[in-house]
């Protein structure tokens, strides 16, 4: 399923909407913290398409299907945001006066996993989200408590 996104930061708000009402038959509750860092997730990669590209993108939600089995399963859900950009995502270390800069570092302390291609003369900037059952130490670092460093990108804390 995919959203097609305007070059316009009210398309920040739609999509964090339409994201919610994909989760509805997917077998991640809507108060689920797998579902609040998605919607946090889209909310931080929408927006860096929208604001850093001035760009048309489309908003991509691979989710699970009905199952809700529950305890114990492996559910993976894979976010993507495709763009007519060529310019790459560059993580940035943001002051602590600073209103932006932080959005890769969240995606990389609150994402599983998560990288960038390029795609045609743009790029797709994905993660994704393991639903477990213990909460991620990823939170901690991207809400500044802490340090992370992810594929030789260093972060320091916001």
């Amino acid at each position: 399923m995919q959203l097609e996104i305007r070059p316009d930061p009210a398309e920040v708000g739609r999509a964090r909407r339409w994201a919610r009402s994909r989760l509805a038959g997917s077998g991640i509750a809507a108060d689920e913290p797998l579902a609040e860092t998605l919607i946090l997730l889209v909310s931080e990669l929408v927006t860096n398409a929208v604001v850093h590209t001035g760009c048309p993108a489309v908003l991509r939600l691979l989710l699970p299907g009905t199952d809700r089995s529950g305890a114990g399963e492996s559910v993976t859900v894979r976010l993507e945001v495709a763009d007519t950009s060529g310019r790459a995502p560059v993580p940035r270390c943001a002051d602590g006066d600073a209103t932006g800069g932080r959005g890769l570092a969240l995606v990389d302390g609150l994402a599983d996993r998560w990288g960038w291609s390029p795609e045609g003369a743009g790029k797709r900037i994905w993660c994704e989200l393991d639903r477990r059952a213990q909460p991620r130490q990823g939170a901690a670092v991207a809400y500044g408590r802490g340090s992370a460093s992810r594929e030789g990108l260093a972060f320091e804390a916001v």
